[in-house]
């Protein structure tokens, strides 16, 4: 059997490669396998990350053996919250592409048959799905684990509690010795934000999609089971080598609307609708907003989990995890059971032993939902022509009119909140956030964190080019397209201008005459570039708008 390693291992005039790999650790025997690349994105620069080396070692140890041998290599990673709320933000979106590129220039280069990817943070969960799926040679992926909730007087807490905390304390609602011990217990150790915020989204999008092994995704970063998890994936990986069980062969178009119904019924982060377009991108399966509208109104949403209800990843693991979840979608008949998954079993087969819990609250039933439609919604409109993203999980209204209050940029608007110039009953309007303009696409949980702990969460509509955290909550409308700097209406709004929300009907609209948008637009000139070298110019030129995914390739 040909292997694309044959291609630095097989010859007399591949000598000078196998001496180099013979240095690293490999030997004649090892020259007739095939060679698998174990990548993550293990760092100290994020908790997120910490846990990628040691799941490295696990599945080399997994990987090695009669048919198989492994090498370690990493790949970037840059932490959100650490890089949330200035500059460093529009570094992040844009990581998912130098991620996925770096993967897929290793794989490449080394000529490795497959890979296992290992990834906890929310760009580089999306980055190792969308390499595995433009490679397309086997890969199986393992989530680098959730971190458990801090404690703070008696009550679970997370990295979102810290975000509010800042606005509560800018308004006087607490002090800052209450904020300082916020900040001292809302991390208490390694692992991804501890809600159902885009790492765990994501997580969970692996295990429905059938890119991860069952039960996976919910393992806390510090459980030992993570390691074992780490190990039978390697293992894993040679079942999809022998049977050249490739990523396409996964992620069909069914399998991503396994992954959407999963999402919508968790409630996860917006963000997925963005990362999950950009892997069918590289998947070359057609994938477009609608579908996510025409799911999310037909599943419930059913788990309460945080930002919005009361549970962290760690009290889903505790009941089952995603497959529970899976099981009851099944049974209710909003999955596709036939999709295959890197088990080698389909969805269903997979579920065939999973019982559901009873005596637990985390998951609620479809015939007794959170509610009765999935937690994002797609809005179209007057304002968004071409699409905007809402998460709806937790939002008690369904209609919302005001003036706008225009900002240029996020931390405008943050100094504007702090300076006492956002008011209930406003519109804020973010502009020149969006994939190109930004550039980056910042995440904004700086700003809807700090106008929810202001205590404006329900009388303040935001809306931006930009996207959101998944501990965003709120009235927040991000994913505006066409963005400003691809003179999309947004770019053009006025302070005082009309803008109205309709859920129900799914609409955003710009209350002005359709005569005023086109004279506004012609008179509308770009602003100057905020970068006009290196990376972030390069991706401003390269990206596609947030409707199809951001995706440079």
């Amino acid at each position: 059997m040909a292997k694309f390693s044959d291609d630095v291992t097989q010859g007399i005039e591949k000598s000078a490669a196998r001496a180099m790999l013979r240095a690293v650790g490999l030997n004649d025997d090892d020259f007739n396998k095939f060679q698998v690349g174990i990548v993550s994105a293990g760092n100290e620069v994020t908790p997120c990350n910490l846990t990628g080396p040691e799941l490295s070692n696990f599945a080399k140890e997994g990987v090695n053996g009669a048919d198989s041998a492994g090498l370690i290599f990493s790949t970037i990673a840059v932490s959100d919250g650490i890089s949330m709320g200035h500059e460093g933000m529009r570094a992040s979106l844009v990581s998912r592409e130098v991620i996925a590129d770096s993967v897929e220039l290793v794989m490449h280069a080394e000529r490795f048959d497959g890979m296992v990817t290992i990834a906890g943070c929310d760009k580089s969960l999306p980055g190792m799905l969308m390499a595995s799926a433009r490679i397309n040679r086997p890969a199986i992926f393992l989530y680098g684990g959730s971190s458990l909730p801090g404690v703070y007087k008696g009550k679970d807490i997370s990295i979102v509690d810290v975000f509010e905390g800042i606005g509560a304390f800018d308004k006087g609602l607490i002090s800052e010795e209450e904020l300082y011990e916020i900040e001292c217990n809302a991390c208490p150790g390694q692992g991804s934000c501890a809600g159902m915020f885009t790492a765990n989204t994501m997580a969970s999008v692996g295990e429905a999609i059938g890119m991860s092994l069952p039960g996976t995704a919910s393992i806390p970063a510090e459980d030992d089971r993570l390691r074992d998890a780490a190990k039978k994936s390697g293992l894993q990986l040679n079942y999809l080598l022998k049977n050249d069980i490739k990523p396409r062969d996964i992620m069909t178009i069914d399998a991503f609307k396994n992954a959407i119904t999963t999402v919508l019924a968790l409630g996860g982060s917006t963000n997925a609708v963005l990362h999950l377009l950009g892997i069918a991108y590289e998947a070359r399966v057609n994938l477009d907003l609608s579908t996510f509208d025409d799911i999310g109104r037909q599943v419930p949403h059913i788990a309460d989990m945080k930002p919005f209800g009361k549970y962290h990843m760690v009290d889903l693991d505790k009941i089952g995890g995603v497959p529970v979840v899976s099981k009851i979608l099944l049974e209710n008949k909003l999955i596709n059971p036939d999709c295959l998954t890197v088990t080698g079993k389909t969805v269903g087969e997979n579920l065939e032993n999973i019982e559901i819990p009873t005596n637990q609250d985390v998951v609620y039933f479809p015939d007794n939902p959170i509610a009765s439609e999935g937690g994002i919604a797609i809005l179209k409109g007057s304002l968004s022509p071409k699409g905007s993203v809402v998460k709806t999980a937790g939002i008690e209204i369904n209609e919302f009119s005001g003036p706008a209050n225009v900002f240029e940029s996020e931390q405008d608007a943050i100094d504007a909140l702090f300076n006492n110039k956002i008011n209930k009953g406003d519109v804020v309007v973010i502009r020149n956030e969006g994939p190109k303009g930004g550039p980056g696409m910042r995440e904004m949980l700086q700003i809807t964190a700090a106008i929810k702990g202001a205590g404006l969460g329900k009388d303040v509509l935001l809306i931006t080019d930009g996207r959101f955290s998944g501990g965003t909550t709120g009235l927040c409308i991000g994913h505006v397209t066409p963005e400003s700097f691809d003179h999309g209406p947004i770019s053009i709004c006025k302070n005082g201008d009309v803008i109205t929300l309709n859920l129900t009907k799914r609409e955003l609209n710009l209350e002005i005459s359709e005569s005023e948008v086109v004279s506004r637009l012609e008179d509308y000139v770009l602003p100057e570039p905020r970068y006009k070298s290196g990376v972030l110019n390069k991706y401003s030129k390269l990206v596609s708008g947030a409707d199809t995914g951001a995706v440079t390739s």
